[in-house]
């Protein structure tokens, strides 16, 4: 397969985009040539070798659960049923938790509290080598009321992950949707694409941060000049900013690093913009930075948005980190940029989604490899991205033991890649959410979704559980 790179009048154009004025279209140039490739052992045909270290009993709830939520029509009515009024009945609601958590909860989720993922993320470790990143599964809230409960759990969070050993944790992560109102996410975002169309636009509460949009960033969410913050508003952006503060701190003084997670584009700008003024509050290690922010390549504007923020952080000499990750809220950007009567912000299609996310992938590693202030995790399910990161580390030289480049996959999700990329040398970790049954449902029903049919991302896994399987059984 050719390898791909940026060409570099590509990333001069991107690296003299202006943040302020009018959407431009910048189309990415790809020069796809072949070359002698490194020897890379990432091997993902042999099951015997990438499972060997999994029980085979854990084999076989595996292979049910991801072969159960490849069934379309299983899909469609466990959403529906989860998603009804027949939730409302006690009985009913019991009985689908209870199942509910003896399945899909246990395969894709780490447990009901901190404590208990703390352990799962420790057995997990000491079985495969595989570290993890630790969430509070909750995504929501409406008030000020549930993010006082929420950044408590974060807390929580941080306090289970200095119980563990610095080889078995990765991170934890944060949602700045649960620990700042949604109404308020919403309002900031206006205003910043207000500010971004019209630059004399004051915002008297904002605080200093990168760009969060570029020329391509989709801004029909906002038509008219939005209204400024009304006092009560004021005070719960406020209040959210106490609320990262606070974890961020705790994350600084524990060393542990801190992911960011990312939205819909209709409250992405907020986040981006907490997100970016965190990190350069706490990002002071030149090694090692605390705060990382999630770019989500299925986005048109990602790799302008990803290389305005970097030159930003550079200008500043603020280190940063990132988590590149394709995206996940397709289907609802598409229809809410189609009732607005636009184009849907992302990719028109998945090569072009691919494309963005290897060149991203690609321009950062080579960051990372040069001694710049920036840490990367390559959140992926994807094959070929997994393959040609681990062709570029090495061509590039790169430490893999350092920390400045790790894997991700989700927990339950993509193991072999997973048990391919660590046989390699890389760090490589599990995203492992936690927290109540109910409050999981939301996360759950899109994993389903995401394995959902015989191509799916649990298409490879299903396929060498099911080899694994024959063969530990034809050994017997």
């Amino acid at each position: 397969m050719a390898n791909r790179f940026l060409r570099p009048n590509l990333i001069h154009r991107f690296s003299t985009v202006s943040p302020v004025g009018p959407p431009t279209t910048v189309i990415p140039e790809i020069l796809s040539f072949d070359q002698p490739k490194p020897e890379v052992d990432l091997d993902l045909s042999d099951q015997a070798r990438l499972f060997a270290s999994v029980p085979i009993s854990t084999l076989l709830r595996s292979t049910a659960i991801l072969h159960a939520t490849s069934i379309g029509p299983m899909v469609d009515l466990g959403s529906w049923l989860m998603s009804s009024k027949l939730m409302d009945t006690t009985v009913t609601r019991d009985l689908v938790l209870r199942i509910v958590k003896g399945t899909f909860y246990d395969h894709f989720c780490a447990g009901e509290d901190a404590a208990a993922a703390a352990r799962r993320v420790s057995s997990v470790y000491e079985s495969t080598g595989l570290k993890g990143m630790l969430v509070y599964g909750v995504e929501h809230a409406e008030d000020g009321g549930a993010c006082d409960e929420n950044i408590q759990k974060f807390i929580e969070t941080v306090e289970a992950a200095k119980t563990l050993p610095s080889s078995h944790l990765s991170s934890v992560v944060v949602k700045i949707t649960a620990i700042c109102p949604m109404n308020v996410l919403k309002r900031v975002s206006d205003l910043l694409r207000w500010q971004y169309k019209n630059p004399n636009f004051k915002l008297p509460w904002k605080l200093n941060s990168f760009p969060v949009f570029s020329g391509l960033s989709p801004l029909y969410h906002t038509t008219s000049e939005p209204e400024p913050l009304t006092v009560e508003e004021e005070r719960e952006l406020e209040k959210a900013h106490e609320r990262l503060k606070s974890v961020c701190l705790r994350c600084q003084e524990s060393n542990v690093p801190l992911l960011i997670d990312a939205e819909d584009t209709i409250l992405q700008p907020a986040i981006d913009y907490m997100a970016y003024w965190s990190a350069i509050m706490f990002n002071s290690d030149k090694d090692r930075p605390i705060v990382y922010n999630t770019i989500q390549a299925y986005l048109k504007d990602a790799g302008e948005r990803l290389h305005l923020a970097l030159r930003e952080s550079e200008k500043m000499n603020v280190p940063i980190g990132f988590k590149l990750v394709r995206g996940a809220y397709m289907s609802s950007e598409a229809k809410l940029a189609d009732s607005l009567g636009y184009k849907s912000p992302v990719h028109d299609t998945i090569q072009n989604t691919h494309d963005c996310y290897n060149d991203c992938m690609s321009f950062l590693m080579e960051k990372a490899s040069n001694g710049s202030g920036i840490a990367v995790i390559l959140a992926t399910h994807n094959t070929d991205s997994g393959k040609l990161g681990a062709r570029k580390a090495s061509e590039l030289g790169i430490n893999k033991e350092n920390g400045k480049i790790e894997f991700a996959q989700l927990y339950g999700m993509s193991d072999a890649l997973s048990f391919g990329l660590k046989r390699t040398g890389f760090n490589v970790s599990k995203y492992m959410p936690y927290g109540p049954v109910d409050t999981a449902i939301p996360y759950l029903i899109r994993r389903a979704y995401e394995n959902r049919g015989m191509m799916s991302t649990g298409a490879l896994d299903r396929q060498l559980m099911r080899k694994e399987l024959k063969r530990r059984v034809m050994a017997w």
